[in-house]
């Protein structure tokens, strides 16, 4: 009976501890209308009030790394299509970084707004390396610039980069 229940509590903790951990690098992928692929892991909140929130991640083509970002509210279409300044990201290590405007994209018939930040190759080390803090995103309009420092999940960007990283490094492995 005493083995058994060693055996449970060894067998729960094991669970509680490798479930979040293997959810937090789970790759998924999603084909755009334009036949675009792209691989993301669920979305975080970096930031949440009764009146604004910004939800992201890492998202790649397999090529490229970019920040995608969904802010609420967002502009309508009409608007939101407009929205292409570069995005100004400033980490820990308190350096501030420019990533340059990709994509602005309404999804799920318009409830979800993303704006995709293309990551240069050089700042990856950067972004692997230090938490994000805040972003600044030019909402143009009457809003202008909106900064959201990051609340939640300040280590998001750089557990999500390792992630997609580590499974290219064994996808080359297995390879060899």
């Amino acid at each position: 009976m005493k083995a058994i229940i060693i055996t449970s509590v060894l067998a729960i903790g094991f669970l509680s501890f490798s479930i979040p951990a293997l959810s937090q690098c789970e790759i998924r992928n999603r084909i755009y209308p334009d036949g675009t692929m792209l691989y993301n892991i669920e979305p975080v909140n970096f930031y949440w009030t009764k009146s604004k929130s910004l939800k992201g991640g890492v998202v790649t083509d397999k090529e490229n790394y970019y920040l995608q970002l969904q802010p609420s509210p967002f502009p309508e279409k009409s608007h939101g299509k407009k929205l292409k300044d570069d995005l100004e990201l400033k980490l820990s290590n308190d350096s501030v970084y420019r990533l340059e405007h990709f994509d602005t994209r309404y999804l799920d018939h318009d409830t979800v707004m993303q704006l995709l930040y293309l990551i240069d190759r050089k700042k990856l080390e950067d972004l692997i390396n230090f938490e994000a803090i805040s972003v600044k995103i030019n909402m143009q309009g009457t809003e202008g610039i909106r900064t959201y420092v990051f609340m939640l999940h300040k280590s998001a960007i750089q557990e999500q980069l390792s992630c997609f990283l580590k499974e290219q490094e064994n996808k080359n492995k297995k390879k060899k």
